[in-house]
C-alpha cells in the first residue's frame, strides 16, 4: 500500500507542476491559430465580433531578443 501511495504522490506532484505549462501551451496554440487566421484575412473561428470587424496583424522582429545587452 505504501508503494501505491508513493506512486500516487509522485503522479499528483507531477500533475501539479505540469498543469500550468500544459494550460499555457494550449493557450499559445489558440493565440497562434487566431493570428494565422487574421493574417490570412479569415474570420476567427471562435469569436463572433472579429468576423464583423477584421483586423490586420503586423509582426515585429526582435533580432537581439528582449534583454538589452
Amino acid at each position: 500500500m505504501n508503494l501505491f501511495l508513493d506512486y500516487l504522490t509522485v503522479i499528483a506532484l507531477f500533475a501539479f507542476v505540469a498543469l500550468p505549462a500544459a494550460i499555457g501551451f494550449v493557450r499559445e496554440r489558440r493565440i497562434d491559430r487566431q493570428l494565422r487566421d487574421a493574417e490570412r484575412g479569415e474570420a476567427a473561428r471562435t469569436e463572433s465580433y472579429s468576423a464583423a470587424r477584421p483586423y490586420k496583424v503586423t509582426r515585429r522582429s526582435y533580432p537581439k531578443g528582449w534583454a538589452k545587452a
